[in-house]
């Protein structure tokens, strides 16, 4: 499971530091790709394979399903973690999330999503009132 919000920073190479505490859950390879919002999604490859199932399963005569698959899965890029907890973060991805210099890694329970520090800081606070008043079952969870 994935927690907690970690400010690490791309590099000059467009390489980002796993948080620690992920590390060993990611070192057997990750899954990268467009998330929602103008984030990215991370997926151990355990995760992102069972998604892909999903997806396999899903009409693909359903317009949306087909955009949505489209865009998931063109700008997906498979990685290992080097030694040091690094990812490398193809360009297009980071142009994509508007990934520069400072990042957010979110914990999104069964993935992570990389998100450019000040979109994530401004996203963050506009949500806080909605969530602290939110009096209604959240779809599917409660």
């Amino acid at each position: 499971m994935f927690l907690g919000t970690f400010s690490p920073r791309l590099d000059d190479k467009g390489r980002v530091f796993l948080p620690a505490k992920f590390r060993e859950e990611l070192s057997g390879g990750l899954v990268i790709t467009k998330g929602q919002e103008r984030c990215l999604r991370v997926y151990p490859v355990a995760e992102f394979t069972r998604i892909t199932e999903r997806f396999r399963d899903a009409p693909i005569t359903a317009k949306q399903t087909r955009d949505y698959t489209r865009m998931m899965f063109a700008g997906a890029h498979d990685e290992i973690p080097d030694r040091q907890g690094r990812v490398t973060i193809p360009a297009p991805l980071r142009a994509y999330a508007g990934l520069d210099r400072d990042c957010a890694v979110v914990g999104m329970n069964t993935a992570l999503e990389i998100w450019d520090a000040t979109t994530w800081a401004e996203y963050e606070a506009s949500q806080e009132e909605a969530f602290a008043n939110l009096s209604e079952e959240v779809p599917g969870i409660y």
